[in-house]
């Protein structure tokens, strides 16, 4: 960090401020029905101030304090994901022509430029498995190439937290353009790109005291002491690992309701079909976000290959923690823990690698 690296905590609206005076729609941390989202963020008054969280299997659960930090919780259900590979989006339009012909239209909608107060070092690694997925996709890229990152390092992990395991957390390691670390007066800033350098020149700063220096360093070893560990266990053997007796178990629990594959900041299933409108004479080609735990995902040629629970499950699992890393270069899992705490029946896919660990050692 620079010589000037510290804001006051009553400076932080310059940031805001500073943002939309560039041009920026500013979104930022907000609580919305119980729990932590990314919304429109005008100033900051409106994040969530002396708020910490209880994170366990099945369960998430906002606590209010009288602390006056405003990053004091790990994460929501919702990541960077729905900001560049969105929910549903229509990617061309047909019309019927008086001729009996087709024209098509390609659908790509302008974005405005959008500054992302408060992103997770997990989010941003799993931010960087989406840029490799979508690599040339203009409908992913436009909102991709639209966004600037402010990331906030993680002080307070959640009971189901990992992410120092997997090597993406709790601070901010890469892809942002800008990172703050918050303490109990203030934040420390650091600039991961010219854009952020070029806010850090414009905000009010001041250097970092010997005591803010030192909190920085403890808070930062206290976060990751407190996170739960990944697993031993090898992920090219995952895959042949099929006939375990943990499967059958997963599936008697498992509802197929694929909340852990909407909640991962990385999973990146979708499906597509035609929207006909009520005219006749268009029709709208639709991508949605889809989960390899619904019945359709895995239906080729009059033939599911994953017809059941058990299967779905299996699938997802070796894919996300075994057959990624020969895709990707690495595990797809950034270890946020939204599986585990969104899943509503509490299943803990940990523990799943423990048991398949253990089959590997003996």
């Amino acid at each position: 960090m620079s010589a000037a690296d510290f804001l006051p905590r009553s400076s932080l609206s310059s940031l805001i401020d500073l943002l939309q005076q560039q041009g920026y729609r500013v979104v930022g941390p907000q609580v919305i029905d119980g729990a932590i989202l990314y919304r429109p963020l005008q100033q900051a008054d409106q994040l969530p101030a002396g708020i910490e969280q209880i994170q366990q299997p099945g369960q998430y659960r906002l606590i209010r304090t009288q602390g006056p930090r405003l990053f004091s919780w790990a994460n929501g259900p919702q990541a960077l994901k729905p900001l560049t590979f969105a929910p549903r989006e229509t990617l061309w339009r047909s019309h019927l022509q008086a001729d009996g012909s087709l024209r098509f239209e390609e659908v790509i909608e302008t974005t405005e430029p959008t500054a992302v107060l408060g992103v997770r070092g997990c989010d941003l690694a799993a931010l960087s498995l989406q840029d490799q997925h979508f690599s040339g996709d203009p409908y992913y890229q436009q909102r991709r190439d639209s966004l600037l990152l402010i990331a906030v390092d993680c002080s307070h992990p959640a009971d189901t937290c990992f992410c120092a395991s997997t090597g993406d957390g709790p601070d901010a390691r890469a892809g942002y353009d800008l990172a703050l670390v918050e303490l109990d007066d203030g934040y420390r800033i650091r600039a991961g790109s010219p854009k952020g350098q070029s806010l850090m020149d414009n905000l009010p700063l001041d250097a970092a005291t010997p005591e803010q220096q030192q909190q920085t360093d403890e808070q930062h070893q206290k976060a990751c002491q407190q996170q739960r560990h990944l697993p031993a266990f090898e992920p090219s053997r995952l895959i042949h690992q099929g006939q375990h007796p943990i499967w059958d178990s997963l599936a008697e629990a498992c509802l197929s309701c694929g909340n852990c594959t909407s909640v991962c900041p990385s999973c990146f299933c979708f499906s597509e079909s035609e929207v006909p409108e009520l005219d006749g004479t268009t029709s709208g080609h639709q991508r949605q976000w889809d989960s390899c735990f619904s019945e359709g995902h895995s239906y080729i040629h009059g033939h599911r290959f994953r017809p059941d629970t058990k299967s779905r499950y299996r699938q997802w699992l070796t894919h996300k923690f075994g057959s990624w890393v020969e895709q990707y270069g690495r595990s797809g899992c950034t270890g946020c823990g939204r599986c585990i705490s969104w899943c509503p029946v509490g299943i803990d896919p940990l523990e799943a690698l423990t048991e398949l660990g253990r089959e590997d050692v003996e």
